[in-house]
Formats: C-alpha cells, sequence, structure tokens
C-alpha cells in the first residue's frame, strides 16, 4: 500500500495570503489526499478546518510557529482547532548544529517541548533543513540528533535538503526507518540557492526515495520553496508524477 499523498501549504503561501479559498479548492480538486498548515494564511484556524472538510482534504500535521518554544500554547491551540495530533518544529537555526554540546542542547529543547505536546496527546516531529546533514564529531548532525532525541520525537524527512547538504536520502530513510514517517518531498538542483523543479524535473532520485521508504512511510509530502516555474503548475505536475509513478496516491 502506498502512502498518501499530501502538500505542504507553504508551497502556495503567496497564492493562499491573497485568496485563501480558491487555492485550497485547487488543491482538493488536484487530487491531493491532504495538506500540512505552516500557518494559516490570514484565515482563522476554525475557517480553515471547516474548509478542508468539506473539501475532503485531510489535515496530517501542521508545523509549529517560529520559534517554537516561545509559542507552545499557540501551536497546542492551533492543532487542537485543526484536529491535528502531529505538530512539527519545522526550523532550528544551522548554528546550533556547530558542536556535540550545540546538538545535544537543541534536542534538549525539542524533548521539552514533546512533553507538553504528549501531555495534550500530540506527537512532536523534527523538520530538517540542509545543516543536519553536516558532519560533527564523524557523524551528521541528524544522526547525533537521533541519539539525542526523545524515542517518541520523530522526524519529518526532507530528502531534498539532505541531498544538498551531501547526505544520499535514500540510504538515510533505509537507517531511519520508522524514525522517518512524513517525507518532504521536492525536487531541483540540489543546490542552496536554485530555483527548484516540479517533482520529477530535478536530480533527486525520487524511484530510489520510494524503494527506500516503501514500508515505513505514512505520508509524502510536496514542498516548494520557490520554483522555476508557475508554483501551482508545479504543485499538479508533482502530483501527476508522483501517483502516475506509484509512489504515492491521492484521494
Amino acid at each position: 500500500m502506498t502512502p498518501p499523498l499530501g502538500i505542504q501549504l507553504y508551497t502556495l503561501r503567496n497564492q493562499l495570503a491573497e485568496n485563501f479559498e480558491p487555492v485550497i479548492r485547487r488543491v482538493a480538486e488536484i487530487g491531493y489526499a491532504g495538506v500540512e498548515f505552516g500557518g494559516v494564511y490570514g484565515e482563522s484556524p476554525a475557517a480553515a478546518k471547516k474548509l478542508c472538510d468539506e473539501l475532503g482534504l485531510e489535515i496530517f500535521s501542521t508545523h509549529t510557529p517560529t520559534p517554537m518554544m516561545e509559542n507552545l500554547t499557540l501551536a497546542v491551540d492551533t492543532a487542537n482547532v485543526l484536529g491535528v495530533k502531529r505538530v512539527v518544529c519545522a526550523w532550528i537555526p544551522p548554528e546550533r548544529f556547530a558542536t556535540i554540546d550545540s546538538i545535544k542542547a537543541a534536542c534538549e529543547e525539542l524533548n521539552t517541548a514533546n512533553q507538553v505536546f504528549r501531555g495534550n496527546d500530540m506527537e512532536l516531529l523534527y523538520h530538517n533543513h540542509w545543516a543536519e546533514g553536516y558532519v560533527v564529531d564523524g557523524k551528521y548532525v541528524y544522526q547525533h540528533m537521533i541519539d539525542f532525541l526523545d524515542p517518541t520525537v520523530n522526524l519529518e524527512y526532507d530528502v531534498y535538503w539532505a541531498k544538498t547538504s551531501g547526505v544520499d536520502p535514500a540510504a538515510a530513510l533505509r537507517e531511519l526507518g520508522k524514525r522517518a514517517p512524513l517525507l518532504h518531498i521536492k525536487d531541483g538542483p540540489a543546490t542552496m540557492d536554485g530555483d527548484m523543479t516540479a517533482v520529477g524535473d530535478g536530480t533527486v532520485d525520487i524511484a530510489a526515495i520510494a524503494q527506500a521508504s516503501k514500508d515505513t512511510a505514512e505520508w509524502w509530502i510536496v514542498e516548494l520553496a520557490r520554483c522555476a516555474i508557475d508554483m501551482m503548475e508545479a504543485v499538479a505536475k508533482s502530483y501527476t508524477y508522483i501517483t502516475q509513478q506509484g509512489f504515492a496516491h491521492g484521494r
């Protein structure tokens, strides 16, 4: 059974800020099974939840406000209104991964936040960028993080940023196993500042990602930070490619 295909709405942040409802309706029309929020772009969480329910879009997770530790109450309240049980810390500054001690301190903050979320019947995950693929004391930062994080804190693993930092994302997914239930799927040149592409048009070996995560991925999530073509076109092309290849399924 393939995982369902969702989209991180940060991908369409500019469009959502201008005209929220038509953009969400277009996401549903394309066929996406669910959405991950990263803010509600001027809407109330209750209105966003009502619209997604109407359209049959599952809200499977949401990113916490940044910085997370200063916004835990808001994160819990928003997740409750959206009806989600998974919340994702989307960003820790790269300088916090410079040494073993700083990595451990960052993970201790995540563990502290995790207790708050678990107390509200929620699960905390962490989303990597490029710095988690750097090597510190002979190991990748993400490997140190797995050592320091509570076993209930899993990863939302971004395969594009992993590749950008020099990590083989498929190998990392085989290593992480069930610690990476959510996957962010991007494509493009895998450079720090290059424009991304629709999934399937870039350098990421998407088939290898599918094979490596076939027994562990619970959601595939398209997320593009910027793109060489119209973003909605890229969102539709990504859906078509992923579903036609049988890597994940829509509604």
